[in-house]
């Protein structure tokens, strides 16, 4: 069926008589390798930073531990609010060897036993509700780890793009130098140049081929650090990471607060203790009421009727004031240290929220002022600079002090872009909402 499609499509294109069948399965097959070779080069590009954090969430080994304690603590729930097992006991009362019943004797019988304790009311309620806040608040630590280690995963994959950035504007700059130096030389061998302006432009090559070894190794680092997060081989590469934008950013401070204060882990899981706290001092108020015994009893007598036997038992907190009490003040010792923690988080949290949103406006001008003027202006004058050095109207030194003006700034437009995408991650992981594209 493939073959009579290309036989068609051959024909159309009027090759399907020029070519043999040998050469048609040989036409076909090389364009297979080439849709194959298309397809895989697409799979590779495909593994972006949204592909890298799904995998983040499925093979992190913080991110699956914090998630395996919530599941731990939700499993507690259930058996804080059941009643304590009940007791089940035997007992045989007459000879000892051989273990029998004494002939005449109303106090010889085989006992079977049952007991259950039970709370005084209220106490197992409290209990599960003590439990179900602790879940809850493990729950926001889990997503305090989750959001920590996808903030860290974009952290690191934007110092990997700028390590990839700065190296080809290294590396276009060296090339640059290259033929400056080219030019020096030439103009030293006929005699209108000087030899320390070809000395000179070998130095500054070899000062971007040691900057060039820092990147790398920045690059090395940087994906060592993805690697790690989504636990696999060390060495695993990574395709080249696509080109960054300047994102869109119109969130008011005031907003992102808000947002904070509903959705931050830190100030959820605060919460849920002041809670846990709030019904640990609810529990010990009713420890000073006494909890309760019921029992059943099954008498098997020799020669004698079969007899049954209820209990009930009380235990009385007579020395409260050495139990009950104390528990009562620490309790609400911890209640009180919860509300002010709660208020320092709170406190603190406005900060944390303004100085990356302040970052983002100082960026964000700055984005704007190198890419509109100061790189461009920058770079007509090494154009010009390039021009007049060749027919001597400049000199060397002037020619390079450009030229780094421009690698300058190029390669700081790059940093402060990765800047403001960090800025933004930090807010991500402040508030949960999704800042960065």
């Amino acid at each position: 069926m493939i073959q009579e499609v290309i036989g068609v499509f051959l024909e159309r294109i009027g090759l399907r008589r020029r070519l043999s069948r040998r050469r048609v399965i040989r036409f076909w097959s090389c364009l297979l390798s080439l849709c194959f070779l298309a397809f895989a080069s697409d799979a590779a590009r495909s593994e972006e930073l949204g592909t890298l954090v799904h995998l983040l969430l499925e093979r992190n080994p913080a991110i699956l531990a914090a998630r395996r304690s919530v599941d731990a603590r939700r499993a507690m729930v259930t058996s804080a609010r059941t009643l304590p097992d009940p007791s089940l006991t035997f007992e045989t009362m007459g000879n000892l060897l051989p273990p029998t019943l004494q002939a005449g004797d109303p106090s010889s019988a085989r006992v079977l036993r049952f007991t259950q304790e039970i709370p005084f009311p209220g106490k197992l309620d409290l209990q599960g509700q003590i439990a179900s806040a602790e879940a809850d608040a493990e729950s926001w630590k889990y997503e305090e780890v989750r959001r920590e280690a996808v903030a860290e995963l974009k952290m690191a994959y934007y110092d990997l793009y700028l390590a990839q950035k700065l190296t080809d504007v290294v590396e276009k700059s060296k090339e640059l130098l290259t033929q400056f130096t080219e030019v020096s030389e030439a103009r030293y061998k006929v005699g209108q140049g000087a030899q320390q302006d070809v000395i000179k432009s070998q130095v500054e090559v070899s000062r971007l081929l040691d900057r060039l070894l820092i990147l790398r190794r920045e690059r090395e680092v940087a994906l060592a650090r993805i690697n790690a997060l989504l636990y696999r081989a060390p060495d695993t590469p990574i395709d080249r990471v696509p080109e960054l934008s300047k994102p869109s950013f119109s969130w008011r401070l005031e907003d992102l607060y808000r947002k904070a204060t509903d959705n931050n882990p830190l100030v959820r899981m605060n919460r849920k203790e002041i809670d846990r706290s709030e019904l640990s001092v609810a529990l010990a108020k009713k420890s000073f009421y006494p909890d309760f015994e019921v029992g059943f009893s099954y008498y098997n007598r020799r020669d004698l009727p079969e007899m049954y036997g209820l209990m009930f038992k009380a235990k009385i907190p007579l020395y409260f004031w050495r139990k009950q009490r104390p528990e009562l003040e620490s309790a609400t010792a911890s209640l009180l240290g919860q509300r002010r923690q709660y208020d320092d988080t709170l406190a603190t949290l406005y900060f944390r929220l303004k100085d990356p949103f302040l970052k983002t406006g100082t960026d964000s001008n700055l984005l704007e002022l190198y890419g509109s003027a100061i790189v461009p202006q920058a770079t007509l004058a090494l154009e010009s600079s390039i021009s007049s050095y060749r027919v001597g109207k400049v000199d060397f030194l002037s020619l390079l002090s450009n030229q780094q003006t421009v690698l300058e700034y190029e390669m700081k437009y790059q940093e402060v872009l990765v800047d403001y995408y960090k800025a933004l991650v930090t807010l991500e992981s402040l508030t949960g909402e999704v800042l960065t594209p």
